[in-house]
């Protein structure tokens, strides 16, 4: 047997598994399991890819500048404490690199993102788990569950994959109650389907121990081309970048973003739009017996009677070419996540969920 190890906490590691996108036997599908914008990046993006291309024999800036500049101006933050990374998951990553470690505990909650724990472990720390309230992240609980070893909290607001959310002044009595020693991590990836919500940002403006992830994977359509950032006081991100690569995003992914920030008619469209079909498809799915907590972001978490109707309804999902998303790896075995798409995907998938409650198999 090979003495050559890996470090103490990779192979605790469940590999990450993303949305479905191919059914087998099924040549033309509907995807409405990875939260993705249904209308696709702007064109404002598509342009500057194409403009980009012809740049792609060069490295790209170090700094990001002209991104964190766009960033900034847009929603009126101090460029000098953004940093950017591959999606807001580097930048998680990036967190418990430089502030966790072995005999260091990061907190996450029960129904919250996979990437908490799987970045906990990569770097050596203790991943705990604290109880949600109904699926809602509950103050009371991490407090409760924050230690002398507890460097790195993780909350997902609005959440992943529940699609609840607590309000300003919870975020800010956790903020005050967590150790002096420990980091507050906002993770604002679905932030902007939430109208006047700044993902937390003034707050990080306001103390010292908040940090705020965003991403343009979402609301924005960029998720192939895997860009994030961080809001966070200035010697945080001194720390962070670090630890960041020097390289990290290319020429295209910079150009893209720095595009689609400044698009806000297509933004506002795209955000309007999702919250007309998030109501429908919510009562619709109501009406035929599957309740969903109220959803703040682009997806909603159906609950079925048991974890056997709910396997049952996402094959019968999958005959008909429509792929959501199983969540028993989110302790939610009862639930189906289903993405908000665009009028008729949303039309189809309420259909077929009647289709079923009423015994079709």
């Amino acid at each position: 047997m090979t003495a050559i190890k890996p470090q103490p906490g990779i192979m605790d590691i469940a590999l990450y598994v993303g949305g479905k996108s191919h059914v087998e036997g099924v040549t033309q599908v509907v995807k409405l399991s990875s939260n993705e914008n249904p209308f696709g990046p702007s064109p404002a993006a598509q342009e500057a890819v194409k403009r980009a291309v012809h740049e792609m024999h060069r490295y790209p800036p170090t700094d990001h500048a002209n991104l964190r500049a766009a960033i900034a101006e847009v929603h009126k933050l101090d460029a000098e404490r953004i940093i950017c990374g591959v999606g807001s998951d580097e930048i998680i990553a990036f967190l418990c690199q430089a502030y966790a470690g072995p005999g260091t505990e990061v907190l996450h909650t029960e129904h919250g993102f996979g990437m908490y724990r799987i970045s906990a472990l990569a770097a050596g720390a203790t991943p705990v788990e604290v109880r949600e309230r109904e699926r809602v992240t509950d103050v009371d609980a991490i407090l409760a569950g924050c230690t002398e070893r507890t460097r790195l909290v993780f909350i997902a607001n609005p959440n992943n994959p529940t699609g609840t959310m607590i309000g300003l002044a919870e975020i800010e009595r956790l903020a005050e109650g967590i150790p002096p020693e420990c980091l507050l991590v906002l993770d604002g990836a679905y932030a902007e389907y939430v109208e006047g919500y700044d993902g937390g940002a003034k707050l990080v403006e306001h103390r010292d121990n908040v940090v705020m992830t965003r991403t343009f994977s979402k609301l924005y359509g960029l998720g192939g081309l895997r860009v994030g950032w961080g809001y966070a006081p200035a010697e945080v991100i001194e720390v962070l970048n670090r630890v960041r690569g020097p390289f990290n995003l290319s020429n295209i992914a910079l150009a893209a973003a720095e595009a689609a920030v400044r698009d806000s008619a297509y933004i506002e469209k795209c955000r309007s739009e999702n919250a007309r079909m998030r109501a429908w498809l919510s009562d619709a799915l109501a009406e035929h017996g599957v309740p969903c907590d109220t959803s703040t972001a682009n997806f909603v978490l159906a609950r079925f009677a048991d974890q056997a109707e709910a396997e049952a309804c996402d094959l019968y999902l999958q005959k008909q070419g429509l792929i959501v998303r199983r969540v028993a790896g989110y302790k939610l075995p009862n639930c189906l996540r289903i993405t908000v798409g665009d009028e008729p995907s949303c039309r189809q998938v309420a259909h077929n969920i009647g289709l079923f409650k009423a015994g079709a198999r």
